[in-house]
């Protein structure tokens, strides 16, 4: 049989397991996306906060230290390391939230990828003129009514297409869920792997659907910020 059968075959008798898989990669990259948007954005507001106590004459802004601390352990350690910490870890030591693999993973993912989108908030945030923060302060609004109502806002075109290739980047990172047979796609080439003891048939089938999202989705927010830029 030459690679062209073998591969026919294999997505004959397991293109079910293929798509499943393809759909559990989807749905960990949306929630870990999400989650990590709405947590990033907690942490960005975090960095950027005025708070701060003074101990012994020095000001120190607690809330901007914990986000700094946060996203630099996380930044700094491998994802397969966070993927343990949640699978085994967690439940162990929280026993009583009853995780399911799913979520384990899914959690893992979102704290993983909060760390990122923190700094693509902050970027984005830092890029707006400083001059819009000023001009809202002379009219009245606090710091934090100018940021929510003048500076965000602005910073919104800045964020959206560096959100959306964390999305395609956030697509090849949960691979790694494979680890624990978590159902995604690498999981499904550990099946037909195993099923028909072939190697490279199956790979190349993973790769050919793992190219087609990233390659989608990156036409896809290229035509998006183009429109941005034409919006300006």
């Amino acid at each position: 049989m030459n690679f062209g059968s073998n591969i026919i075959m294999a997505l004959q008798r397991y293109g079910h397991l293929f798509l499943k898989g393809t759909l559990i990669t989807l749905a960990f990259s949306a929630v870990a996306v999400t989650g990590g948007v709405i947590f990033g954005g907690i942490l960005a507001l975090m960095r950027l906060s005025e708070f701060h106590i003074t101990i012994k004459g020095k000001k120190i802004k607690p809330l901007s230290i914990i986000s700094t601390a946060y996203v630099e352990v996380i930044r700094g350690t491998p994802i397969l390391l966070q993927l343990y910490v949640f699978y085994f870890f967690i439940p162990s030591a929280l026993s009583f939230l009853n995780l399911s693999k799913f979520a384990s993973i899914s959690l893992a993912l979102i704290f993983n990828s909060a760390a990122y989108v923190a700094e693509i908030f902050r970027s984005g945030i830092d890029a707006v003129d400083h001059g819009q923060m000023e001009a809202a302060r002379c009219l009245g609004l606090s710091r934090n009514q100018a940021l929510m109502k003048i500076v965000l806002p602005q910073a919104i075109k800045n964020i959206l297409p560096a959100l959306c290739n964390e999305f395609v980047a956030m697509i090849k990172e949960t691979s790694l869920a494979s680890t624990f047979f978590a159902g995604d796609i690498m999981t499904t080439y550990k099946t037909v792997n195993g099923a028909l003891f072939l190697v490279i048939e199956p790979l190349i089938i993973i790769a050919v659907i793992y190219f087609a999202l990233t390659f989608t989705l990156s036409k896809v927010v290229a035509v998006f910020e183009r429109r941005m830029k034409t919006s300006d």
